[in-house]
């Protein structure tokens, strides 16, 4: 029986981010990058799920837990090589193989299904998500011939002046046959100047074996950004934030000021609530319909019922804010203590509560 397959690529250890914290769990709108991948994964029904773990491996599984099973990447010896380490938990499976990178956080399970799809018809070994790039310098080329049928990717460096005019690029997310996956993998050298095994040459190999190579080419450029610095992580928080306040304003809620609204990605808002500019809603916050959220307030894990209105308060802060905050103490552990700073709350039959949220342990 044919299955369905996703490797997520989360081994390097990203030294550009100039971070203690391992890449992959850097967060985008509240959630670390490898959780939006798996996330989005997740919503294909994969038949498995296999992370590869370098640098950090303890830290990642935690974050994903029992949703993926793991291998470990121990020597950085390139793409190619990442991917063989799975090959004892999917080697000898029929069906079609995602390969996608825990660094691309707005990469959509929508996107996964076409491409999967596209695969599939084209009765291809192995098919590459491209995209159109405003500038693609820095990108692997997709060359195709006078059909259109994809001939190789060159890289960047290897690119003649022709080939460096094509914006057509490689986002590196592929679609395999599960079993001509590995078995090219075998035949991937590193002769090459950083001596690393790279998946991309496992195109060539296919190709030569006179095997179908197909390319599909993504709607949305900024949905294959890869996260490998500071500057390339605020550009995808950007574009998540513009993602997520969307879809809150289409599902009904009135955001005053879009561009200066931020709201995490498990954030739930009820329709015909009001949330004013300044406002930052985070972690798994649930506010209920037909409420107002007064300007530059802070919730964090809060749950708001129906018909509440949040205003700050005339005291010595600048807004309504909740703040979580967590106390390593070398003794008891760690203590999470969430402390609520004076709010009004008024329902809509005018009566007025204020709320305090005593501290608790984290265990």
């Amino acid at each position: 029986m044919s299955g369905k397959y996703t490797i997520i690529l989360a081994a390097g250890k990203g030294t550009r981010m100039k971070s203690k914290l391992y890449k992959v769990l850097h967060e985008v709108a509240g959630k670390p990058m490898v959780d939006h991948v798996l996330s989005q994964v997740e919503l294909t029904h994969p038949d498995e799920v296999v992370t590869v773990v370098g640098h950090g491996a303890e830290a990642v599984e935690e974050t994903l837990g029992n949703r993926s099973e793991f291998v470990i990447q121990e020597e950085q010896l390139g793409t190619g090589h990442a991917v063989l380490q799975a090959e004892a938990l999917l080697g000898d499976k029929d069906g079609m193989t995602l390969i996608a990178n825990g660094d691309t956080p707005l990469l959509t399970a929508e996107t996964f299904e076409k491409l999967f799809a596209y695969h599939k018809d084209k009765g291809a070994k192995a098919t590459i998500l491209t995209a159109t790039a405003p500038d693609p310098t820095g990108y692997g080329r997709i060359i195709r011939n006078d059909l259109g049928t994809v001939q190789k990717i060159v890289e960047q460096k290897d690119t003649t002046h022709e080939e460096a005019a094509v914006n057509e690029i490689n986002t590196g997310v592929y679609c395999f046959d599960n079993k001509s996956l590995f078995s090219a993998l075998h035949e991937v050298t590193n002769d090459n100047a950083q001596g690393e095994y790279y998946l991309t040459d496992v195109i060539e190999i296919l190709k030569r074996r006179g095997d179908v190579v197909a390319a599909y080419r993504m709607k949305h450029f900024d949905e294959s950004m890869g996260v490998n610095d500071r500057v390339a992580l605020a550009a995808a928080t950007k574009v998540m934030q513009q993602r997520i306040n969307r879809t809150h304003m289409q599902n009904g809620v009135t955001l005053i000021d879009p561009e200066n609204t931020y709201i995490d990605v498990d954030v739930k808002i009820g329709a015909d609530t009001i949330v004013e500019p300044g406002v930052y809603l985070k972690g798994n916050t649930v506010i209920g319909e037909d409420c107002v959220i007064g300007a530059h307030s802070v919730l964090v894990d809060a749950t708001i019922e129906d018909q509440v209105t949040i205003t700050s308060q005339q005291l010595n802060i600048p807004s309504c804010i909740v703040v979580v905050m967590r106390v390593l103490m070398p003794t008891y552990g760690q203590i999470l203590i969430s402390v609520k700073k004076l709010i009004s709350v008024t329902s809509s039959k005018s009566r007025m509560r204020q709320l305090v949220i005593a501290p608790r342990l984290a265990t």
